[in-house]
């Protein structure tokens, strides 16, 4: 663990506080915004101590997931598009506040509030069995197939675990007009993963065979 590291991650994750909170709460016109506190409470404090875990523990993959950087123009794109959706969809469900749009009821919030954080725990045992993971697609010095556990289930679990993290996201904002807005997320995704696997497939030795064993690239038995 190093200062400089430690100093880039907490910057990063309190201006990530104040963005989302700006996000939200300014086009609401209010603190008094429950649901967007609770998003934010069940977003960043699980961040908080995964952050401080992959620190002590393995500052090298969080150092991979602090590069948000793509080098490649058409992920750079999707990446592009990904905030897009992130900010229209914040600022929109602020806006409901403000103006009295329909809430979703609270047994929904509660549901989608588990399943957010059922995705943390996914997303977390993808950390654990892939130290490799980076924010950007690339090839690591002695990177290798991983094909047990999740990724004996699905070739891109982690992308399975932010499909539910980001769908539930308005839900537990209780928007359903954010809710729409995040529908593009799974298109948004498929052309992501796209373009990774042709990239691993020419780059990563092992890849092609790990596409023929496991068949699902995000839903088992669907996709």
């Amino acid at each position: 663990m190093t200062a400089k590291l430690f100093m880039q991650a907490i910057t990063k994750f309190l201006l990530g506080v104040v963005l989302v909170g700006v996000l939200l709460f300014l086009p609401a016109g209010t603190l008094s915004f429950f649901n967007g506190w609770l998003f934010m409470s069940i977003l960043f404090i699980p961040m908080f101590f995964a952050g401080i875990v992959m620190m002590l523990k393995n500052p090298g993959l969080l150092k991979s997931r602090l590069n948000a950087k793509e080098k490649q123009k058409e992920q750079s794109q999707v990446v592009k598009l990904s905030g897009l959706m992130f900010l229209a969809g914040f600022i929109v469900a602020g806006l409901g506040v403000r103006f009295g749009w329909y809430t979703l009821p609270i047994p929904v919030v509660i549901g989608a509030t588990v399943v957010f954080l059922a995705a943390y725990i996914l997303y977390a045992e993808v950390l654990r069995e892939n130290t490799y993971l980076s924010r950007t697609i690339e090839v690591q010095e002695n990177q290798k197939v991983i094909d047990t556990g999740l990724y004996g289930i699905v070739r891109h679990p982690m992308y399975s675990a932010t499909l539910l993290l980001f769908l539930a996201m308005p839900l537990v904002l209780g928007s359903v007009y954010s809710f729409l807005i995040f529908l593009v997320y799974p298109f948004i995704i498929a052309k992501r993963i796209k373009g990774e696997e042709e990239f691993l497939e020419k780059e990563l030795s092992g890849y092609g065979e790990y596409k023929q064993k496991v068949k699902y690239r995000l839903i088992p038995f669907v996709w």
